[in-house]
C-alpha cells in the first residue's frame, strides 16, 4: 500500500505536491495527509484495488460469433468454475472480458489448450492489465468548451492577423454557442413555468455572465426569483374583503391557486414576514420535486446572497437562485449598457479575465477565497476606459445625468439611475486600438496604490481611502489590500476578498505584461511560426520568475486599515499626514515584533532625521532604560546588546501607549538587527507546550504575548543567554511607497540585507519572517489603544 502511495504522489517544482491518483493538487505536506486520508482518496484506492483483482482473475475472450449474447458465454465458462461477470464490447461485439471467481478457475480456462463455441474457435487470453485512471466528472458546459484545448487556443490564435484580430477572435471561441444559448433561454422557461405555479406573479429573471454580455461557455446560470407581486397576491388572498373566488383570477386573468388552500404551497408560510432562509427552503422543494432533470438542489444559507444551488442533469449546467438579490439585475444591466456603448469593451474584459486565470489571479472554481472574481477584474478594466483621454465609457455618475425622469431608479436604497438605451449616450472620441489599449491596462495598474486608493467606478477617478472611510457611505466599506467600489452599492468593496500576496502578484504581473507589451514580439505576427502577441501573455506563470528575480529579500505591507482599532482608523484617516502616520504606526509594530517578539537585537539608523538625534541620545541612557522601554516598544531608540540582554524574557504588555514621539517624519528607516538563537523553529511544538491541557483565553494561538514566550522559552532550551557570537547579522531598511508621480501612497516594503558571508543561512529566517512578521505586526496594531 506504502509503495502504491509514493507512485500515485509527484512533487511540484515550486513546492506543493500533486496526486496522479486523485487529480489534486495541494500546497503542503500537512494538505497533502489531510487529502490521503479523505474520503475521495480512499474510495479511489479501493475501487483501484477491486479494479486490480479483477483484471488478474479474468480472460479476454474473442473469436465467437457476433451477436452472441453474454449469457452463452457465461454458461460456456462455468463449466470451468463459477463466473462472476461477462461484459461484452458494445460497439462492435466481438469480443468480451469474463470474470472468473478466482485465480484457480482462471488457470483451469488457460490450460485448456482449445476453446470452441457455437462451432467456432475461441481466442482466451490473460486479461491484458492497465494503469487504473480516475476520469473526473465531466465539467459542465457545451462540447465546444472542451474541444478548446490549450493548444487548440494557442493554433486559433496564432492564425490571426494582428492582435485585435486575436482579441475579437477570443471573444468567438469563448461565448456561447447557439445550442448553449438556446439551453438556457429553454431552462428559464421550465423555471417560470414551474414557479408560476406554486408563486402566483413571481418571475424567474436570468442576471450575471448569461446576460450581462460577457458569457462564457459553461457558466453559471444565475437566477433570481421575484416574489414581489406573490407577497402582494398573498396578502389580497388573506383579506376578508379582497380575497378572490378559488379558481377565478381578477380581471379575467388566468385562474390562480388560493394562497390559504390547504393544498397551496403558501399555506404554511407569509412570505412577507418569513426570513430568506426559510423562502430558499421553500424554493428547494419545488426545485427537487416539481422541475424535471434537476438534482443536486442545496440551500447555502450562509452566503453574503443566500442561495439555492442546483444542476441541469442532462447538460451538467450548474446554476443557483436568489430571491434578495436586486442589485444584481441592475449591475447586469449596466454591463450590458457598457458593452453596446462601445465595441472594444468585451474583447478587452475577456483578455484581461483570461490572462488572470492564467497568472493564478483569478478563476477559482469553487468561487471565494482570495482571488479576484470576473465582476471585480469586469469592473477595473470599466473604469480604465473610464480614465482614459478622451474616455472610451462615461462614469456613473454621468449617466445618472443623462437618464430621463422614467429612468430613475432606487434599488434597496442605493440610486441605480441610468439610461436604458446606449443611443442616448454621448458619442466618444477615443480611437485607441485594442492593442494599444491592453498594453495601456497593464501599463496603468502595474504602479495602482491600491489598499491606500478606493476604485470608484461612480466617480471614474481613485479617491483617497481615508476621505472615503470618513463619508457616512464609506464609512461601511471593508477596506482591504484591493479596494474596489460597486458602482451602485457603493459600501460594498467588491475585492473586499483579495488578500496581500494576490494583490502584490496582480501590480507585478501587470508590470511583466506591461513589459511584455512593449516589445515586437507582442505587436507584430511572428513571420518564422513562432508564439507572438496574446498566445506569450496567457502562457501560465511567465511572470512568476520575472516576480520572483525582482521582488529579492522583500516583505510588502499594504495598507490595512481593517487591523486597527475603530477609534484608531477613525484618528488615522482624520490626520492631516494621514500616509506619515501609518508609516511610523507600521514602523513602531515591526521593531516591536523583531525586538520584544523573536527577541533579536535591534538598533537603529534614522534616516532623514538628523535634528532628532539627541531625542535618540537621551533614550538611550542607563537610568531610563526600563521606563521608557515598557512605554515605547517601537523603533525610536537605538539599544545595545547589554541593554538587550539586560531586558531579559520580559513580554510585551497588554496595553501600549502611544508611540509616535521618537519615530522619524522622514519616508525610510533602517535597523542593525542580530539573530541569537533559531528562534522560528519548533514553535508549534513549543506554542502547545505552553498554553497546556487547559489554554488561557487570553492567550490564544498567535498571539503576541504568548508569541514573545515562545522565543523565550526556544532561547532558553539553547542552554545559553547569549551566545558569543550571533548567528547571523542583517540590516533592514523600511521604505514608504510610492506613486509613478513621487507621491507617497500607504505601501511599506521592508528590504532585508545579511552580512554577505551569512546570505545562506539567513535565507531559513527569512522564508518564516514572510509568513510570520505581517501577521504579528497587523496582530501588534490591533491592540493598540
Amino acid at each position: 500500500m506504502a509503495e502504491s502511495v509514493n507512485e500515485d504522489l509527484e512533487s511540484l517544482p515550486r513546492g506543493g505536491f500533486r496526486c496522479r491518483l486523485c487529480h489534486v493538487t495541494v500546497a503542503n505536506k500537512p494538505s497533502l495527509d489531510d487529502h490521503l486520508r479523505g474520503k475521495k482518496h480512499q474510495r479511489l484506492e479501493s475501487l483501484r484495488s477491486v479494479r486490480q483483482a479483477q483484471e488478474l482473475r479474468s480472460v479476454f475472450v474473442s473469436g465467437f460469433h457476433k451477436g452472441t449474447p453474454a449469457s452463452e458465454l457465461s454458461d460456456y465458462f462455468q463449466a470451468y468454475g463459477e463466473v462472476i461477470n461477462v461484459v461484452m464490447d458494445k460497439d462492435k461485439g466481438v469480443y468480451a472480458i469474463v470474470e472468473l471467481q478466482d485465480r484457480e478457475v482462471l488457470e483451469k480456462v488457460l490450460a485448456q489448450t482449445q476453446h470452441t463455441l457455437g462451432g467456432q474457435k475461441l481466442r482466451v487470453k490473460p486479461r491484458e492489465k492497465k494503469d487504473f485512471k480516475y476520469t473526473p466528472p465531466r465539467k459542465q458546459g457545451s462540447a465546444k468548451r472542451e474541444q478548446l484545448s490549450p493548444e487548440k487556443l494557442e493554433q486559433e490564435l496564432c492564425q490571426a492577423d494582428d492582435v485585435d484580430a486575436q482579441m475579437s477572435l477570443l471573444v468567438q471561441l469563448f461565448e456561447f454557442s447557439e445550442g448553449e444559448r438556446r439551453l438556457r433561454d429553454l431552462l428559464v422557461t421550465l423555471f417560470q413555468e414551474v414557479f408560476l405555479e406554486f408563486f402566483p406573479g413571481s418571475a424567474i429573471l436570468p442576471f450575471g455572465s448569461s446576460v450581462n454580455g460577457f458569457d462564457v461557455s459553461g457558466c453559471d446560470l444565475d437566477l433570481f426569483l421575484d416574489l414581489e407581486k406573490t407577497k402582494k397576491f398573498q396578502a389580497s388572498a388573506k383579506s376578508p374583503t379582497e380575497t378572490p373566488v378559488r379558481g377565478q383570477a381578477k380581471d379575467g386573468a388566468s385562474p390562480e391557486p388560493d394562497a390559504c388552500s390547504e393544498d397551496s404551497i403558501l399555506s404554511d408560510i407569509d412570505l412577507a414576514s418569513a426570513t430568506v432562509p426559510e423562502v430558499l427552503e421553500l424554493v428547494a422543494t419545488v426545485l427537487r420535486k416539481c422541475v424535471p432533470g434537476v438534482h443536486h438542489v442545496q440551500v447555502v444559507p450562509n452566503a453574503r446572497r443566500p442561495v439555492v444551488k442546483f444542476c441541469h442533469k442532462e447538460s451538467g449546467l450548474r446554476g443557483d437562485i436568489s430571491i434578495d438579490n436586486k442589485l444584481a439585475l441592475r449591475n447586469t444591466r449596466f454591463l450590458q449598457l457598457c458593452t453596446e456603448t462601445d465595441e472594444r469593451v468585451r474583447p478587452l474584459v475577456y483578455v484581461v479575465r483570461h490572462w488572470a486565470k492564467q497568472q493564478a489571479l483569478a478563476g477559482n472554481p469553487f468561487g471565494g477565497g482570495p482571488l479576484l472574481n470576473n465582476y471585480a477584474l469586469t469592473l477595473l478594466v470599466l473604469f480604465f476606459l473610464q480614465t482614459r483621454s478622451p474616455p472610451v465609457l462615461p462614469t456613473v455618475a454621468r449617466l445618472k445625468e443623462l437618464s430621463e425622469d422614467g429612468e430613475q431608479t432606487v434599488v434597496d436604497g442605493w440610486d441605480c439611475s441610468f439610461p436604458k438605451d446606449s443611443t442616448q449616450l454621448e458619442s466618444g472620441s477615443n480611437k485607441e486600438n485594442l492593442c494599444t489599449l491592453l498594453a495601456e491596462f497593464f501599463h496603468v495598474f502595474g504602479d495602482y496604490d491600491f489598499p491606500g486608493h478606493v476604485i470608484s467606478l461612480r466617480e471614474g477617478q481613485l479617491l483617497p481611502l481615508p476621505s472615503v472611510l470618513k463619508s457616512e457611505v464609506g464609512s461601511k466599506l471593508k477596506p482591504g489590500p484591493f479596494n474596489l467600489q460597486d458602482p451602485f452599492e457603493l459600501s460594498h468593496n467588491v475585492a473586499a476578498n483579495v488578500n496581500e500576496k494576490t494583490a502584490l502578484r496582480f501590480r507585478r504581473c501587470c508590470q511583466v505584461a506591461a513589459k511584455y507589451c512593449r516589445s515586437l514580439q507582442y505587436q507584430r505576427k511572428s513571420s518564422k511560426g513562432k508564439i507572438w502577441g496574446l498566445v506569450r501573455l496567457f502562457q501560465p506563470g511567465t511572470a512568476d520568475a520575472e516576480v520572483l528575480a525582482a521582488a529579492g529579500l522583500v516583505i510588502n505591507f499594504p495598507l490595512a486599515l481593517a487591523a486597527l482599532p475603530a477609534q484608531s482608523r477613525e484618528l488615522l484617516c482624520r490626520a492631516g499626514d494621514f500616509h506619515q502616520q501609518w508609516f511610523r504606526k507600521v514602523c513602531a509594530g515591526i521593531a516591536f515584533v523583531l525586538r520584544d517578539v523573536l527577541k533579536c537585537s535591534c538598533s537603529e539608523e534614522q534616516e532623514e532625521l538628523e535634528e532628532e538625534q539627541p531625542a535618540v541620545a537621551e533614550c538611550k541612557q542607563g537610568g531610563q532604560e526600563t521606563e521608557v522601554r515598557a512605554e515605547q516598544p517601537s523603533a525610536g531608540r537605538k539599544r545595545s546588546l547589554d541593554e538587550e540582554e539586560a531586558a531579559g524574557s520580559s513580554s510585551p504588555s497588554p496595553k501600549r501607549p502611544r508611540t509616535d514621539t521618537l519615530l522619524p517624519e522622514g519616508h525610510s528607516m533602517t535597523w542593525n538587527c542580530a539573530v541569537w538563537h533559531k528562534v522560528w523553529l519548533g514553535r508549534r511544538r513549543v506554542r502547545r507546550q505552553l498554553r497546556g491541557p487547559q489554554p488561557d483565553p487570553q492567550h490564544t494561538a498567535g498571539s503576541l504575548e504568548l508569541e514573545a514566550k515562545v522565543s523565550e522559552a526556544i532561547s532558553q532550551q539553547a542552554g545559553e543567554a547569549r551566545p558569543a557570537d550571533p548567528l547571523f547579522q542583517f540590516a533592514v531598511h523600511a521604505r514608504a511607497g510610492a506613486s509613478a508621480s513621487g507621491e507617497q501612497d500607504g505601501r511599506l516594503s521592508l528590504h532585508f540585507e545579511p552580512a554577505p558571508e551569512q546570505a545562506a543561512a539567513f535565507q531559513e529566517f527569512f522564508h518564516f519572517l514572510q509568513g510570520f512578521l505581517p501577521r504579528a505586526v497587523e496582530q501588534q496594531l490591533a491592540s493598540e489603544a
